[in-house]
């Protein structure tokens, strides 16, 4: 693929789940301008779909909004992160998510968006489907599946409220690698398929939105259980890195690439610790770093060193 790709002037939103995290983290790290699940992790379509809604339609949380439980408020339509026992300071934090998420879409040259699973839980209180349980007992949810065609639908939305603000963003959709084994293994591989039936569905339909096989190169390319942590659930940091790599040789122009070698070659040099500080050498070695920091700030404006 050599079209719509990222470089170092992009603007990039990441939504979904944990590996969402992962790349994003990976994004940062190596200086591109990216803003990573700005209301936590969301593990399903419907949860992006509802924090994307609000954002565009600044549609600003309410103390109305928020629940009360094991004495603290939380929203259900956000990760726990924003959890806290002052609702003042949730709604604050919640808001300032809103507004920076639409600030990024309206600039937003792609959207990242990472599903991990098809499962979903409603709040029979509200009969709302929720993001987050936030450890309320689970006798207060009912468990469905969300079918291909309400996960197609749910792309679809997402796409439309974006383009609403911002015609030319492109759209990667990616299958979370981890796999949700406390639905059970049948659970799991139902969930993922749902998934991918949709997305594909879906980008084929579009000629601006496209999709990364993050999920299947875990499965495929990284069957041994070397390649996860110890929970063998969650990819190790040999895989992270392995799949990053295949995204960053599919995804980022060949421009970026050079200077993402500049990049990691300068942090690389930051993190160096020398034996004498003081010696001749290493002051050398650090007026070395600074020129070539220098000439990179030229050539990515943003850069923090």
């Amino acid at each position: 693929m050599r079209h719509n790709q990222i470089d170092y002037n992009s603007r990039l939103l990441l939504m979904g789940s944990c590996f969402a995290d992962s790349i994003g983290s990976k994004l940062r790290d190596y200086q591109f301008q990216a803003l990573k699940n700005p209301f936590g992790v969301l593990f399903h379509p419907l949860a992006i779909e509802k924090c994307l809604t609000r954002a565009i339609n600044k549609t600003h949380y309410q103390v109305s909004d928020l629940k009360y439980h094991n004495s603290l408020y939380l929203s259900l339509e956000a990760h726990s992160q924003f959890n806290c026992t002052d609702s003042e300071q949730v709604l604050l934090e919640l808001n300032k998510a809103l507004d920076i998420t639409r600030d990024q879409l309206i600039d937003c040259s792609h959207l990242i968006v990472t599903l991990g699973t098809s499962w979903v839980y409603r709040f029979i209180e509200t009969d709302m489907i929720v993001a987050n349980c936030h450890k309320i007992p689970q006798k207060k949810f009912l468990k469905e599946l969300l079918s291909v065609e309400e996960i197609q639908n749910s792309l679809q939305s997402i796409m439309a409220l974006v383009k609403d603000v911002n015609p030319t963003c492109k759209f990667i959709f990616t299958t979370s690698p981890i796999r949700h084994i406390k639905d059970g293994y049948s659970e799991n591989s139902r969930s993922k398929a749902h998934l991918i039936a949709a997305t594909h569905s879906v980008i084929n339909q579009f000629k601006d939105a496209f999709y990364f096989p993050a999920y299947e190169l875990m499965m495929d390319e990284l069957r041994d259980y070397r390649f996860y942590q110890r929970d063998m659930v969650h990819p190790s940091e040999q895989a992270i890195d392995y799949i990053w790599d295949k995204f960053r040789e599919c995804w980022l122009s060949d421009e970026a690439q050079k200077l993402y070698k500049e990049v990691q070659d300068l942090l690389k040099g930051m993190s160096h610790r020398p034996f004498n500080p003081e010696s001749t050498q290493h002051q050398a070695f650090l007026q070395q770093l600074k020129e070539k920091g220098e000439v990179l700030l030229q050539k990515i404006p943003h850069l923090k060193i």
